[in-house]
């Protein structure tokens, strides 16, 4: 298995002592218990009331500041000093670098609201969605077929958490993709945005480039959701709508100068991916381009990237379809390959560990 280099020092070797890998197997153990004690430490205002106390603050102030009961207070904070979110010095407690990590930090706080509510109570079902390649939790959300035709039926709270995870890793990285996309070297004139959910791509696009025009191609409820995102904006009339199921349909728009797929065949099994990219041929001009923008966990640079990712392909497993996960960029590569698409260039270390396959149809 081919690795970025840090990926290859951290997992080609065991570095824990005996004594590091027994706390590290009892964190497993324990981890849905300091996932919600830390999400209650933020909920309840506690880590809030620490970072305000440089100083230290004492237990009884604490209790004062949030109305809680002593008892509470104290069940959190001593969890808490064991996770490491917080210590406790000449009496005084303090918010440690974890802790602050788990108030401020947007991008922990997207993944634990995405957790808790997308898919804390789905993963109960882990043992039947690994066996049966079905989504088996999902129905903890509601009765569909996969969470993608579902998206605009979730409760309130669930749809914004799951749309806050997907746009915070994507959006991210738009503004360098562009720069990818046109060039001075390439005319773009014309885009397909398949899989293009809310539209925020194409309004990126159209914004960059006062020429171009965006075609979304996607399920009709996103399509719906789309219209009422790009509504009274000043580019709308550049962005177009194209509705279909792509594991189903065949047909797609033609003549397009790029096709762009982000953050999309993730969600698709590699027998699905051939499909979907071999189907989306049709809709290139000749010499036109297709663009997969995907966060490969083999390609990042730092680790706690790559564990985001692979914890992520179990979202996949269990809440989303069943059969999809994050890749290896290798394993991606290949499908693309064999459909008959010939790779020019990746681009790497987009914002949050996106990377760029840049392809031609041979």
């Amino acid at each position: 298995m081919e690795l970025s280099s840090p990926l290859k020092e951290i997992y080609g070797s065991e570095k824990l002592s005996i004594f590091q890998a027994q706390r590290k197997a009892q964190e497993i153990a324990f981890g849905p218990i300091s996932f919600q004690a830390s999400r209650m430490m933020k909920k309840l205002g506690i880590f809030k009331i620490l970072d305000s106390e440089p100083d230290g603050i004492e237990l009884e102030r604490i209790i004062e500041k949030t109305g809680l009961s002593e008892y509470a207070i104290k069940v959190l904070l001593e969890a808490s000093l064991s996770i490491g979110s917080v210590i406790v010095k000449d009496n005084k407690f303090f918010l440690t670098k974890v802790g602050w990590y788990l108030l401020t930090d947007k991008m922990t706080n997207v993944n634990m609201d995405f957790v808790n509510d997308v898919n804390y109570k789905g993963f109960f079902h882990i043992q039947e969605a690994l066996l049966k390649q079905k989504p088996a939790g999902l129905k903890e959300l509601g009765n569909f077929e996969t969470v993608y035709q579902g998206l605009s039926q979730l409760e309130d709270d669930v749809k914004e958490s799951w749309f806050n995870f997907d746009h915070f890793y994507s959006d991210s990285s738009f503004d360098e993709a562009l720069k990818i996309i046109f060039t001075e070297e390439r005319s773009v004139k014309k885009i397909l945005d398949v899989g293009g959910n809310t539209g925020r791509f194409a309004l990126k696009s159209t914004d960059y480039n006062n020429e171009v025009e965006v075609t979304v191609m996607d399920l009709p409820p996103q399509l719906e959701m789309l219209k009422k995102n790009i509504a009274n904006t000043k580019n709308s009339q550049r962005i177009k709508t194209f509705a279909a199921n792509v594991l189903k349909d065949t047909q797609y728009p033609e003549g397009y100068d790029v096709v762009w797929m982000s953050q999309f065949l993730d969600c698709f099994s590699p027998q699905e991916i051939f499909f979907i990219v071999n189907n989306a041929k049709k809709a290139l001009n000749k010499g036109g381009k297709l663009f997969v923008m995907e966060t490969f966990w083999d390609r990042q640079k730092y680790e706690t990237a790559s564990y985001c990712l692979t914890m992520t392909s179990l979202y996949f497993t269990v809440i989303a379809n069943g059969n999809s996960k994050m890749y290896h960029s290798k394993d991606m590569i290949e499908i693309l390959e064999k459909v008959g698409y010939k790779l020019n260039k990746i681009y790497d270390d987009l914002n949050f560990g996106h990377s760029i396959l840049e392809l031609s149809a041979e």
